[in-house]
């Protein structure tokens, strides 16, 4: 797998990120969501350049003009529900793009929370056979909701061409992924990648539940 980390180089990225872990930011939740649908943008754009291309004409106006534009047919998903506003920054760059959406959600399985579980309870998605799907969610911890995301993706049909991008990611989750997804065909774009997990399984340092961050708190 091929693993691309935004923090490695200086980007706009890096002071949206700043932004989403500032405790005091995080009080306005619009903000926060912004700025996670901003990341998107930036992120659409570095995978666009990867796409495959070919020379179609354009009429203009005063004229006939040759354009590289991109032919790959692209599915964009993403987790239910932190992922939504990462799923619309990436839209607004491909807005060609078929969607699909899975329910996935954590659980501990101990009192004391250590133990996590992944359960995925819904998916809607057309047909991805010889498509390119791109995989968006914004915390990438375990990687489990990753893997699990993509094998119940994987019932509507066999991608050419699997991505999968995040805001933040644990060095714990990206390992798990490259595991999973040795072929180097594969691509994990991450904003950061972060040194641990706490005992609850959450990125440390991070930014706390990005979920709770976007929609408010959950019971």
């Amino acid at each position: 797998m091929k693993v691309i980390d935004f923090a490695k180089s200086n980007s706009v990225i890096n002071q949206f990120l700043a932004e989403l872990r500032d405790v005091d930011y995080q009080k306005n939740a619009l903000l926060f969501r912004n700025n996670v649908v901003r990341i998107g943008h930036a992120m659409a754009y570095e995978i666009s350049r990867s796409l495959t291309y070919e020379k179609k004409m354009i009429q203009t106006p005063l004229d006939s003009i040759k354009v590289s534009l991109p032919t790959d047919k692209i599915v964009l998903a993403t987790v239910f529900r932190a992922g939504l506003p990462l799923h619309q920054g990436f839209l607004e760059v491909f807005d060609k793009a078929e969607n699909g959406f899975v329910s996935a959600y954590r659980y501990y399985k101990d009192k004391e929370g250590t133990d996590v579980g992944i359960k995925i309870e819904y998916i809607a998605s057309p047909s991805l056979d010889d498509k390119t799907l791109i995989i968006v969610d914004p915390m990438l911890a375990t990687g489990g909701s990753m893997e699990l995301a993509y094998e119940a993706f994987l019932t509507k049909g066999k991608p050419k061409r699997l991505i999968m991008a995040c805001v933040i990611a644990s060095k714990q989750g990206v390992d798990f992924l490259r595991k999973a997804f040795p072929s180097n065909d594969v691509e994990l774009y991450c904003g950061a990648i972060d040194p641990t997990l706490n005992e609850h399984k959450y990125i440390v340092p991070g930014l706390g539940d990005a979920g709770d961050l976007e929609y408010g708190e959950k019971l």
